[in-house]
């Protein structure tokens, strides 16, 4: 049976379009620096904000319906979800899906209920997907969201809450092998602390890590061969959470030799509460060799917390899928982690903001190729660091000076230069050139 009725498949007709439901950006064929568009952006539909978020926020209920014609918190509404959003990512030619585990099936107060559910509906979603090129991209667990999670999952203070994060992950990790996913996240959304008068950092740290070790044996010994991802986010519920940005997360991973299974799920939003831009935490990631999969959002700087917008700065995009395309692509894909805005409640509006979205970030690659094939912002970065490709500079990067050979070097010199301009406004003024010139 068709839910979205009235909405038919989402097509690219061009820039110059009228039709509120086409792309104008987007075209899956067109090739790119080589790869087809569709290859270059690896689109995914959040289970939880597409298909179950109302547009509920702190000071009122829900505006959207999203029970698809079924009563909420039975199993014939989580297999109406599943009817939904495959109907949706068809319709939008997605090729991929995220979910936690209660984003599938409502949570029962035993977990052996849940689980017994859990396996009933990944049945109807492995169902679903015969036939189609639709696949998982991740999985994850909810470990914030039941008040049992107060004080954190790997972090609480409860060895038997942290039994029970324990198996959570261990079924989510089930779904997602089911399910051919191609990676795991952990986004540690109450792991930190509100005050460190009654917090053991180490210790909670120590766990988290236990933990995390403890998912990687298991779901190797299943058959996991995918990447896991932690998911940076500096606050919000927590005060301070443990992950709070792409370096901190890093330093997590390789200080409990977490890092020849784990990247980063970098959320753009994410990014900003940290106070960094999106295009940071993604460099960040890559120069160390983490750059997995993103959450493509955007925040508003009006608002100190995670609005979760759909993306529509195209600036951010290029910037973002110029760092993307520099570090070789990305291993995971690109997850709309986005939800529509609260009067924003029908059908139409969720196809419109996932169109928003995926022609933003088409618009991004295409303008990311332009600044690649002219050249000039990548010649100037080489030529800034141009003193030490030979003489005393290649020396120093080639490690055969020592301290007391520089400070010869500095006191025979005399006073340095200047550096060589950094040309940021000029820089600046060529990429806008290229955007919109």
């Amino acid at each position: 049976m068709e839910i979205f009725k009235g909405i038919k498949k989402i097509a690219y007709e061009g820039a110059q379009t009228k039709n509120a439901l086409a792309f104008r950006f987007y075209d899956p064929e067109r090739v790119v620096l080589g790869k087809k568009m569709s290859e270059h952006l690896p689109f995914a539909m959040a289970w939880w904000h597409n298909l179950c978020a109302e547009g509920t926020d702190m000071f009122g209920r829900g505006t959207a319906d999203k029970s698809f014609g079924e009563k909420y918190g039975t199993m014939e509404h989580a297999r109406a979800k599943v009817d939904a959003g495959f109907e949706f990512m068809q319709k939008l030619g997605i090729k991929y899906f995220c979910f936690h585990d209660v984003d599938l099936v409502p949570e029962a107060d035993d977990i052996k209920v849940t689980n017994a559910r859990l396996d009933e509906i990944s049945d109807y979603i492995l169902e679903k997907m015969k036939g189609t090129d639709i696949k998982c991209l991740w999985g994850t667990a909810n470990m914030f969201g039941n008040p049992r999670y107060m004080n954190g999952a790997g972090s609480s203070n409860s060895a038997d809450v942290f039994c029970f994060a324990a198996a959570q992950v261990k079924k989510a990790l089930d779904i997602t092998v089911k399910l051919g996913g191609k990676g795991y996240v952990f986004w540690g959304g109450r792991e930190g602390y509100e005050t460190l008068l009654n917090t053991d950092v180490k210790f909670e740290l120590d766990n988290i890590a236990r933990l995390m070790h403890l998912a990687v044996d298991y779901g190797r010994s299943i058959g996991f061969k995918g990447d896991f991802y932690i998911e940076p986010k500096p606050k919000e519920p927590m005060k301070h959470q443990y992950d709070f940005d792409a370096a901190t997360a890093i330093g997590f991973i390789k200080n409990y030799g977490l890092d020849k299974d784990f990247k980063l799920n970098i959320e753009a939003n994410h990014a900003t509460l940290a106070g960094h831009t999106f295009e940071h935490d993604l460099r960040i990631a890559a120069i160390n060799g983490m750059l997995g999969s993103i959450d493509a959002n955007q925040g508003d700087p009006h608002l100190g917390w995670d609005t979760d917008e759909f993306p529509f700065d195209v600036y951010t995009s290029t910037m973002s899928m110029l760092e993307i395309i520099n570090a070789g692509g990305l291993t995971g894909g690109i997850n709309f982690d986005a939800k529509t805005r609260r009067p924003s409640y029908t059908y139409e509006d969720m196809f419109a903001a996932y169109v928003l979205g995926m022609d933003t970030f088409a618009l991004g690659l295409i303008n990311a190729e332009k600044i690649i094939k002219d050249g000039r912002i990548e010649l100037s970065r080489k030529q800034r660091y141009s003193s030490f490709a030979d003489g005393i500079g290649r020396q120093i990067t080639e490690g055969k000076v020592t301290l007391e050979q520089l400070s010869a070097y500095a006191e025979k010199m005399g006073r340095p230069a200047l550096p060589g301009s950094g040309r940021q406004e000029q820089l600046q003024e060529i990429v806008n050139q290229l955007l919109f010139g």
